[in-house]
């Protein structure tokens, strides 16, 4: 049935609705985005202002203002140990389960503050998707393992969830070799076939946002580049924050980079001025690879 909720992205339409046993509706949407093609216009999907974050005493980022735009790749570069990984945990908040840590400033998806005391987190975590550098399928059957978000968020019919699985896989560009599979572990599964997995894995839930944090380092070659293209794919309906530290990699896949460097956002901008015309000298010195 048609949803009658006020949707936030009007660019997507729900094409499935069920109301789970729960008091949360999981609504699902076509991944085909308004069937024109193209991508909706620009706007804001995450915004940072005055952004810190401490782990006990230890100051890990500071004074970041940081703007995502919808519907683009964005990429954050920097050496280890600058923060990147910190601010990409911090907009699904799963820094909340560091003992110790605390964050000061605002950070606002679609305009809500997303740590405000009335944030459901469990939903927050499906609207914001996130892919972790190593692949970690469950040890479960590849079908189980794609339907799993949708059981836990009350989907129960068995035609509904297929549907989903079908969907997501596709959508993870694995559907042509695991269809005649779905009972196998996904264990079986090559790392570039994990990788895929665990990002239909996410999309099963159907998030507006998908954190990525070097979702290639572990892959060869060849599973690196299906996975920069289903990326490149990806965009067209979701807003994509990947962190890596390959610099080619940023520049292929991206359509703007924040460079950080100790716990700072030093200079953020689309992709191509970046990699040519970097405004701080700290950013071209480690593009050229000078340092990092």
């Amino acid at each position: 049935m048609e949803a009658t909720m006020n949707l936030k992205d009007k660019d997507f339409v729900p094409f499935k609705e069920e109301q789970p046993n729960s008091s949360r509706v999981v609504v699902y949407y076509d991944p085909k985005s308004n069937g024109t093609g193209k991508r909706p216009a620009r706007k804001e999907k995450v915004k940072v202002e005055k952004l810190a974050f401490y782990y006990g005493t230890k100051q890990a980022l500071q004074n970041i203002n940081l703007d995502i735009i919808a519907n683009e790749v964005t990429a954050l570069i920097g050496p280890s140990g600058c923060g990147k990984t910190t601010y990409l945990r911090i907009i699904n908040r799963m820094n909340d389960l560091i003992p110790g840590s605390r964050i000061e400033g605002k950070v606002l998806i679609d305009g809500e503050d997303i740590y405000g005391p009335e944030v459901d987190v469990v939903e927050l975590r499906r609207r914001v998707g996130l892919v972790f550098q190593q692949p970690n399928p469950f040890p479960k059957s590849i079908y189980e393992n794609v339907a799993y978000g949708p059981r836990i968020h009350g989907i129960r019919k068995k035609s509904l969830l297929d549907e989903i699985v079908e969907e997501s896989l596709k959508q993870a560009a694995l559907w042509d070799e695991v269809k005649d599979r779905f009972k196998d572990s996904a264990l079986s599964l090559s790392g570039g076939q994990q990788q895929r997995l665990c990002i239909a894995r996410v999309l099963a839930v159907r998030p507006e946002i998908l954190l990525m944090d070097e979702p290639t380092s572990a892959l060869d070659p060849v599973a690196t580049q299906r996975i920069e293209d289903l990326i490149r794919t990806l965009a067209s309906n979701y807003t994509i924050i990947i962190v890596t530290h390959n610099m080619q990699q940023a520049a292929r896949i991206s359509d703007t980079t924040a460079f950080f460097l100790l716990g700072e956002m030093v200079e953020q901008g689309k992709t191509s001025q970046i990699f040519t015309r970097p405004r701080d000298r700290r950013t071209e010195e480690y593009i050229t690879g000078r340092f990092g």
